[in-house]
């Protein structure tokens, strides 16, 4: 690890203002960290953003529900329960324990990794994802692999989501790493259904269009058939085929997660 240099600011304008040089963001960690104990970055200034407390917490209203950027995994999952219970399950399966407790759901969705899990419950509700300077819709915000929207120095202060009719995740855990091997979040609305597929794409994390077509004639697992087409991530794990198949399966068994109220189903995968 390279010697660097820690500000711990107590308000989001502290924050800024140290992050207007060449300072990096620091969230819960649970990535950033493990790269410089590699020698893989070099920020100089880490600015943690844990003591901010105007980014934190669960809070409901008639126009959904709000979580701040810097609240912890283990935290949106207990605030959840009740609002957004597929959201809930999918916050309380992140990681193990330590992760959920470190980790946060702004560093999840700024970091962007193909394979987490936020990333899916964000563009399969909808969300919308409010910073320091503006909002954008999670249709905007992922654009690739470990790649969104985000200008140097934008911070993701808060995280809006609306409340759905019925919601699952549904995620293949890959033991190793305990991250999803393929999962899919469905989310079911007055006006359709929105199917978000994280784990499978070299682009990273995607709406499939063709299913969420099928699900909003007719909401029942057996319509989901098929796969999503485009490039698939291959390695040890998993071949591409074998990823792209495990999307129609981790969304049938999110659709019926959904219509029996549970929230979610996890297995493990190779």
């Amino acid at each position: 690890m390279y010697a660097f240099d820690i500000e711990r600011p107590t308000s989001l304008a502290d924050a800024k203002a140290l992050l207007a040089g060449e300072a990096q963001a620091l969230g819960g960690g649970q990535t950033l960290i493990p790269t410089l104990k590699q020698r893989l970055a070099d920020p100089g200034t880490l600015v943690c953003l844990s003591g901010i407390a105007e980014m934190k917490g669960v809070t409901s209203g008639p126009d959904g529900v709000a979580i701040g950027g810097g609240t912890t995994h283990a935290e949106a999952a207990e605030g959840l329960k009740d609002a957004i219970p597929g959201l809930a399950y999918l916050a309380s399966r992140i990681g193990d324990p330590a992760v959920r407790n470190r980790g946060t759901i702004g560093g999840s969705l700024a970091n962007d990794d193909p394979s987490a899990c936020w990333p899916a419950g964000a563009l399969g509700l909808g969300a919308t994802i409010v910073t320091d300077a503006r909002e954008i819709a999670a249709d905007d915000f992922f654009q690739g692999m470990f790649t969104t929207a985000l200008e140097d120095g934008e911070i993701v202060t808060a995280v809006r989501f609306p409340v759905p009719e019925a919601s699952a995740y549904s995620k293949m855990i890959q033991p190793a790493s305990r991250f999803p091997l393929v999962a899919a979040f469905v989310a079911r609305f007055p006006d359709g259904v929105r199917v978000a597929i994280t784990g499978a794409s070299e682009d990273g994390v995607f709406r499939w269009r063709e299913a969420e077509g099928a699900l909003s004639a007719d909401f029942s697992p057996e319509v989901v058939t098929g796969q999503p087409e485009g490039p698939m991530i291959a390695d040890l794990h998993g071949t591409a085929d074998y990823r792209r198949h495990l999307c129609a399966v981790m969304t049938r068994r999110a659709v019926r997660a959904a219509l029996d109220g549970t929230g979610g189903l996890s297995s493990a995968g190779a």
